[in-house]
């Protein structure tokens, strides 16, 4: 049976409303998150709602599927030919939503825009020097040095059309930090499973069912269209759920769960995450931007952000805040991550005194003044979890202004390095450590490494990590750079997220670790 037959007009209620009614009945699925994807441009933004966004639009070579194993997509298989050199057999007969063939010349052409300045995707696959072009059919991808985990690297360099790019002026990524407007932010055309039909942004996107989608085969979907509605409010995206004008809702308020559970015809769906919470602290400036401490920045000093991190009072922001759902994190990555170890994500103890202490001995016996800067459309519950660490902070002598903003505004703070502290949230495509550090640890990074964190043996360690072949090797500096990390405190670690999705129980749509929706899985009760 399907999910719902409907010639459908306006969704009304909770302010939804759709395009007009198609010629015949269509298998609709509508849902809702908190906020959108920052843009349609598959290379502007590494944040993890816009890559999934741009998932169901575009293809990979290498994809991560429901269980997040790397599948062959794209590239049917690949090989090294030589240290340096990764080959890929490309897909055949595989159409752009445009009807054009896929070919070689796609994917040179992408992984050139991907590595371009205004790309956010550059410092994943920085590693690659060139792509070869050995037949319409075949590519090398060849790396400054060996890279043991390149197949990994590629689950989200998503491949556009070359022809298109060049048609509509965007062979260069949507330049976001100069808000930059271009053809690609608004319009998308890939090889996916769904082609775009409309993109308003924080209002409104409509996918459609590409009928000619090489993997219809394999993973034989009924889903014709996806409505898809960012609704900041919480309690009218509950509403719309409870009412039927929404099938699915990717945030549920955790504090509305067991009334979705308890209602008939709905039904929940909870795993952990790939994702960790936590706070960044600006080590590097020699003043802080928000703080009544002139002349010197008390987060330069240890014994501060160790002051910090025994202040926050964690198992009470998970049993008060997250209701429970949220496991307590002492490294900045997960348990799906190669390279976390149950040791390093033991957390330093929750002690105000010894904080207290700490602010003392470092110069600061009252503490001093700062501003918090945190989302408040990206996390579960991102602004409740930050208003907490204020009072906590607070009974320590620490004054905190916050500034909850929507993550459109925040993220660019620290890109801008216009923050002081801040809350941010990490998920790993890859699964491997190599990705957090190559982020958030390396000092050469301009982008989401707002700590300032500079240290020239740590910026050695990874550089051999993403090249050693050595397993053993390789994981022993894993190791080394994770321990630095808890030792200097250089992020303070809050949890890791588990997440949870609530649903028409007609829809049988499988929750991922990453939070990404791949309806590509999706099946309907009969």
């Amino acid at each position: 049976m399907r999910l719902r037959r409907v010639a459908y007009g306006a969704l009304i209620g909770a302010g939804l409303a759709v395009a007009g009614s198609p010629a015949s009945a269509e298998n609709v699925i509508r849902w809702a998150s908190q906020g959108d994807a920052l843009t349609a441009d598959p290379m502007a933004a590494n944040e993890s709602p816009t890559n999934s966004a741009a998932r169901k639009i575009y293809d990979v070579l290498v994809y991560a599927d429901k269980d997040l194993k790397f599948t062959p997509w794209l590239a049917t298989s690949w090989k090294l030919v030589n240290p340096t050199t990764w080959e890929f057999e490309l897909r055949k007969g595989v159409k752009w939503h445009d009807g054009s063939d896929f070919t070689a010349e796609d994917v040179k052409f992408s992984f050139e825009r991907a590595l371009s300045e205004t790309s956010d995707f550059k410092r994943q696959i920085n590693s690659v020097e060139a792509v070869k072009i050995i037949d319409p059919h075949k590519v090398q991808i060849i790396t400054t040095g060996p890279n043991p985990i390149l197949p990994n690297q590629l689950t989200n360099i998503f491949i556009m059309s070359k022809a298109w790019s060049e048609k509509h002026g965007v062979t260069k990524p949507q330049n976001r930090a100069a808000k930059e407007e271009t053809y690609a932010v608004r319009h998308a055309m890939g090889t996916g499973p769904f082609k775009l039909e409309l993109r308003e942004p924080d209002v409104k996107t409509v996918l459609v069912k590409n009928k000619d989608w090489w993997g219809l085969k394999t993973y034989p979907h009924e889903v014709d269209r996806i409505i898809y509605t960012p609704i900041a409010n919480q309690a009218t995206r509950v509403a719309a759920l409870l009412s039927g004008e929404l099938d699915f809702i990717l945030d549920p308020p955790l504090q509305d769960l067991n009334r979705i559970k308890s209602t008939p015809g709905l039904k929940i769906k909870q795993t952990a995450q790939t994702r960790t919470i936590f706070l960044g602290m600006n080590q590097g400036r020699d003043e802080l931007l928000t703080s009544d401490v002139k002349g010197k920045n008390p987060l330069k000093d240890v014994r501060v952000r160790k002051a910090f991190y025994k202040a926050i009072n964690i198992e009470a922001i998970k049993k008060k805040v997250m209701r429970g759902y949220a496991v307590p994190a002492g490294m900045i990555t997960s348990k799906f991550i190669h390279g976390y170890t149950p040791e390093l994500d033991k957390r330093h103890a929750y002690d105000p005194a010894a904080a207290k202490k700490l602010l003392a001995e470092a110069g600061y016996p009252n503490g001093f003044s700062i501003q918090l800067d945190c989302p408040n459309n990206r996390y579960i519950n991102d602004e409740a979890i930050c208003q907490a660490v204020v009072g906590m902070l607070g009974k320590i002598g620490v004054k905190v202004t916050l500034s909850a903003i929507p993550k459109t505004q925040h993220f660019p703070k620290i890109k801008n390095r216009e923050t002081d502290f801040y809350m941010l949230g990490w998920g790993v495509p890859t699964l491997d450590s190599h990705y957090v550090f190559s982020f958030l640890t390396r000092s050469a990074d301009k982008g989401w490494n707002g700590t300032g964190f500079a240290d020239p043996e740590i910026d050695k360690f990874i550089n051999q990590i993403e090249i050693e072949t050595d397993f053993a090797k390789r994981d022993a500096l894993i190791g080394k750079v994770w321990q630095r990390m808890k030792d200097d405190i250089v992020y303070l670690p809050l949890h890791h997220q588990v997440i949870v999705w609530a649903m028409n129980d007609r829809i049988d749509l499988p929750i991922v670790a990453d939070d990404g929706v791949r309806f590509i899985y999706t099946t309907f009760k009969k």
